[in-house]
């Protein structure tokens, strides 16, 4: 056992030689299971306890002397009490001193007291709390160890937090601002509800309502590029970007990936990918970021996250990247990988409950939430049904809503029958919605409107998912430098000049590769690409073949 996980047993006494006598028996019976700290202050020892309930340790054992300076050992076992309650309590006294221990025992509710001196120690010391001990493990339950977030359910701010940690494969433990526990923490640390939400490191420090780039810094991720040049830069870590990493890094490219937010795309966020070739089990999204960031590392990929891509510029071969912190960074190609995001709900209300009911994916990181509640889905997609399997196992009901007549022409048949075999999932087709509702902090009713009948109605709704449509992340992209089609996808390959052979949208003699973009050098992959198949396996081939080209290319120049 590591030894700062190990429980405390905690001896303060104001003589410094019962003081060593104490702690050396501690130790030579003790050290194996337990930490002994000892101090002859019983104000540092407070002080002590404090910060070790900061770092989430745990105290099993307290031992103080009854007559000390600062105050009596009764009034110190009292105090260190509130900050570790299920510790046992033990006063070394002087045989005068009896009386107050046995009031103690009464008015304190204090475990033991153990007349000095104790000699020897096998007979006289080590039996008694051995027992202690022994019933202290009984009810010990080990406090989670790693980060905690302390917000409001239905603040964007505290969502946001958590989706990213989630979605970064982080854990985490919520903790409820309203809660006993939460307001205890927030005493603990000395944070004020203004600044939720907070998180509280393994260390014991917090950061209060962080950017998710220093709240990356703190947790060891880097979100600052280290060199200045590369051989392959690559823009977006969904399966698409981490697949082109992994070849690029393997093939000896000094490679850098950059990713806005977090790896997987919007495939890291599914519950459950069952038609991926090689998982005849199915794996999650998040198993298959885990597995594919193992890989990208392996290969000495350098990953910068979160940081997002502002602007690309051309000068002399090299492509320029302006990231969103103003630094800058030169590749001798690059690949754009950054996929689609969902579409924002038209209804009216929509925007104003993001992120306090209305959820944009995000189905694994609010389903606890959602536990017992009433929950709707907006979409057709496997995206869409995937999160509803995985919320059915903690709403208690989940209403899937599709403008079209059934999930047929969008769904894959296996995804559908399972949704269909759940008993606490309703499918509607023919619905839209036209209003979300609720008070000032959260969802609590929506207008749907059933188009096949033309006519509206109300129903009480808990929380609201939106699985809708894609949307390229093409939004930083200065329109005509690369050039897309109508709904923002990047052109590539014979599509560039298919349209317009006559126009100057390719500068080369060659034909462009069938990845590349309008620029040489710069390349397209997976979703955000015009045609993509929107697939895992697609975007995976597609991130592979990428690196064969940039080979060809850099080959060429």
């Amino acid at each position: 056992m590591a030894d700062q996980l190990k429980p405390i047993i905690l001896s303060v006494d104001d003589d410094q030689q019962v003081l060593r006598s104490l702690k050396r028996d501690l130790r030579n019976h003790y050290k194996d299971d337990y930490r002994i700290i000892s101090t002859t202050s019983a104000t540092e020892a407070l002080e002590a306890i404090q910060e070790l309930k900061k770092k989430n340790e745990v105290v099993a054992l307290y031992l103080s002397d009854q007559r000390m300076p600062e105050m009596l050992g009764v009034d110190f076992l009292e105090k260190a009490q509130v900050f570790f309650p299920k510790a046992k309590r033990a006063l070394l006294t002087a045989y005068s001193d009896t009386q107050a221990a046995i009031k103690a025992i009464n008015d304190v509710q204090l475990d033991y007291y153990l007349l000095k001196p104790w000699d020897p120690p096998e007979e006289k010391l080590f039996p008694i709390l051995d027992e202690l001990l022994a019933d202290w493990r009984l009810s010990f339950r080990p406090e989670f160890q790693g980060l905690k977030v302390v917000g409001y359910q239905y603040s964007p701010k505290s969502h946001n937090i958590k989706d990213w940690l989630a979605s970064n494969l982080m854990p985490y433990q919520w903790v409820d601002a309203f809660s006993e526990k939460g307001k205890e923490l927030l005493d603990l640390h000395g944070c004020l509800s203004k600044e939720l939400p907070v998180v509280v490191l393994e260390d014991g420090n917090t950061l209060s309502d962080p950017a998710l780039a220093d709240l990356a810094e703190k947790l060891g991720m880097s979100a600052t590029v280290s060199e200045d040049l590369y051989d392959v830069v690559i823009v977006g870590g969904g399966p698409a970007g981490m697949a082109a990493a992994v070849y690029g890094g393997s093939e000896g490219l000094k490679t850098l990936l950059i990713e806005a937010r977090a790896p997987g795309g919007q495939a890291g966020s599914s519950s459950r990918i069952e038609n991926y070739l090689g998982f005849p089990n199915g794996l999650s999204g998040s198993e298959l970021s885990r597995r594919a960031m193992a890989q990208t590392l392996r290969f000495g990929v350098e990953v910068v996250s979160p940081r997002s891509v502002e602007d690309i510029r051309i000068q002399d071969n090299y492509k320029i990247l302006t990231l969103d912190d103003n630094s800058e960074v030169k590749a001798l190609s690059l690949i754009l990988t950054t996929g689609v995001q969902y579409r924002k709900l038209p209804a009216e209300g929509a925007e104003k409950f993001s992120g306090a009911g209305v959820y944009y994916g995000a189905a694994m990181t609010e389903a606890k939430a959602s536990e017992g509640k009433i929950v709707y889905v907006v979409g057709g997609g496997n995206s869409a049904g995937q999160g509803a399997v995985y919320l059915s196992k903690f709403a208690k009901e989940v209403h899937i809503l599709v403008r079209k007549p059934d999930l047929t022409s969008s769904m894959s048949s296996y995804l559908i029958e399972q949704l269909e075999s759940i008993d606490n999932i309703t499918i509607h087709g023919y619905r839209e919605i036209q209003k979300v509702c609720g008070d000032d902090d959260h969802v609590e009713r929506l207008v749907i409107e059933d188009l096949e009948k033309s006519e509206t109605y109300e129903t009480p709704a808990d929380a609201l998912f939106i699985f809708i449509g894609a949307r390229p992340r093409t939004d930083w992209i200065e329109r005509g430098q690369i050039l897309t089609d109508k709904r923002g996808f990047v052109i590539t390959g014979r599509d560039i000049t298919a349209a317009d052979p006559k126009s100057n949208n390719w500068p080369l003699a060659r034909a462009p590769f069938l990845l590349e973009t309008c620029q040489p050098g710069i390349f397209a992959a997976g979703d955000v690409r015009s045609g993509a198949m929107n697939r895992v396996a697609s975007a995976v081939g597609e991130g592979a073949m990428a690196i064969k080209f940039v080979h060809q290319y850099l080959a060429e120049n």
